[in-house]
This record gives C-alpha cells, sequence and structure tokens, in this order.
C-alpha cells in the first residue's frame, strides 16, 4: 500500500516526459511566393495534445497526496520523488513550451531560421526557477496550508494553455498574436520566474477546514473558473491564474500562515 502513492507520482514524471516528446515533435509552414520571402507558422495538433499530458500530470499529482493520505503513508520519500516528478513536469515540460514558442516567434520574422540558439535559451530561466522554488518549498515546513511565492504546477498549468490556446482559440478574445510575440515571452518568462522564486504571499488550494470565513478567497476562484470557461475557452486558465494571485494578495493576512 505504501507505494500505490509514489506509483501516481512516477505517472506524473510519465506523463510529463511524453509532453516533451511531443512538443519537440511540432513542425512549421514555410511559404515562398513571388521571391518575396515570407514565413507562415501553424501550432501542430501534436504540441496541444502535450498539453493535455501537462494536465494530466497535474490531476495525478493532486491524487498522490491525496492517496498518500487516505492510507496514511506520507513519507520523506514521496515528498522527495513529488518535487522530482514536478520539476520535469511543471518546469522542464513548460520551459520546452516556451522554447518551441520563442523559436516560431523568431521564425516569423526575415532570416528568423538563421536565429543562435542563445535567443531561444532563456526559455529554460523558467525551468531553473521551477527548480529552485521546488527546493525551496521542501525545505520550508510552514507551506503546508499557503505557499510563498507562486507553486510550480500553477505556472506550468498556465504555459500549457498556450498552445491550446493557440490551437483551439481562446474564446471571445484572441490573444494569438501576444503568444507568438518574441518580446512577450520573454517578458512572462522573467514575470512568471518572479512570481516562483520570490516570496508572495500565495493561498493554497487545500481546505484546511470547512469554514466560509477561511475558504471565502477559495470558492470565489472557483466561482470565476465555472463562469470563465464557457465564455473565454481555454483563455479561462490565464483568466484564473491572474484571479488566483489578486485573491491571495487581496486576502494576504490570511496566505502565509
Amino acid at each position: 500500500m505504501k507505494q500505490i502513492p509514489n506509483i501516481f507520482t512516477l505517472f506524473n514524471l510519465f506523463f510529463g516526459c511524453i509532453a516533451i516528446v511531443l512538443t519537440l515533435q511540432t513542425e512549421s509552414i514555410i511559404l515562398y511566393s513571388n521571391e518575396e520571402f515570407t514565413n507562415s507558422f501553424n501550432i501542430p495538433e501534436k504540441m496541444a495534445i502535450a498539453a493535455f499530458f501537462i494536465f494530466a500530470a497535474a490531476v495525478v499529482d493532486f491524487l498522490d497526496g491525496f492517496v498518500a493520505r487516505l492510507f496514511n503513508v506520507c513519507s520523506e520519500m514521496g515528498k522527495q520523488l513529488d518535487s522530482l516528478a514536478d520539476v520535469v513536469s511543471f518546469g522542464v515540460a513548460p520551459g520546452v513550451f516556451l522554447y518551441q514558442l520563442l523559436r516560431i516567434s523568431w521564425m516569423r520574422e526575415q532570416n528568423g531560421l538563421d536565429i543562435p540558439m542563445g535567443y531561444l535559451l532563456p526559455a529554460f530561466v523558467l525551468s531553473c526557477s521551477s527548480a529552485y522554488r521546488l527546493a525551496k518549498f521542501n525545505i520550508d515546513t510552514t507551506q503546508q496550508y499557503a505557499f510563498k511565492g507562486v507553486p510550480t504546477p500553477g505556472i506550468g498549468l498556465l504555459i500549457a494553455s498556450f498552445p491550446l490556446m493557440l490551437h483551439y482559440g481562446g474564446g471571445l478574445i484572441d490573444i494569438n498574436q501576444w503568444l507568438i510575440n518574441k518580446w512577450v515571452l520573454y517578458a512572462l518568462i522573467l514575470l512568471l520566474s518572479w512570481l516562483m522564486v520570490g516570496n508572495l504571499p500565495i493561498m493554497s488550494l487545500k481546505f484546511k477546514d470547512y469554514t466560509l470565513k477561511n475558504n471565502l478567497p477559495k470558492l470565489i476562484l472557483m466561482g470565476i473558473a465555472v463562469v470563465s470557461f464557457p465564455i473565454f475557452h481555454w483563455l479561462a486558465i490565464p483568466v484564473i491564474f491572474i484571479a488566483y494571485i489578486i485573491l491571495s494578495l487581496f486576502f494576504k493576512n490570511k496566505s502565509i500562515t
């Protein structure tokens, strides 16, 4: 029984590895017309499928903790294994997503095929920040019901929504051009990395008790999620993420305990 939670954790890692492989198999369409170089790129379905594996990793990441508490088999090994899996699924895989999006962004420009790899490597600043965030979390015993910095899975799910928006659309608002704008991507890498390694008081989504007073921000967030998806489709995930940050800061006196 004690290995069952670890099996869920390894599925988290397994799904993250699949997401990386699928993301690296993307293709681009290059068009030439009238001797004038123009290029057009699509987001292949494989990259969108990779995003679904990140969401699958998030589901089993939640379940491993639930199963561990159910069987009362929480262990230090399980905690470390969970972080090792998270750094792949919610750190390395999203970094590969950003690498490919930066690649597509640069390739939309003339001579974009000749850009140095160094222009794309900032994507992995986010991966390094994820690893730092998880290591900091592991040695801090005060973050059971609240966080200092945005948790890595939240960042991973946000980035996983990008190829889904590009492939399936973002509902009422079209932000596709922003998601393949290199300057926007660079700014997001810096912002999201800072949100992880910083000490902003961020609420945990675990329920410590079932009183309305202590769970009001979580309930508001759930309401925003329910309303957002029918309206914004996959854009709902960034909307929920922003609401999560705002609610955490607004209720910050209850966030870090």
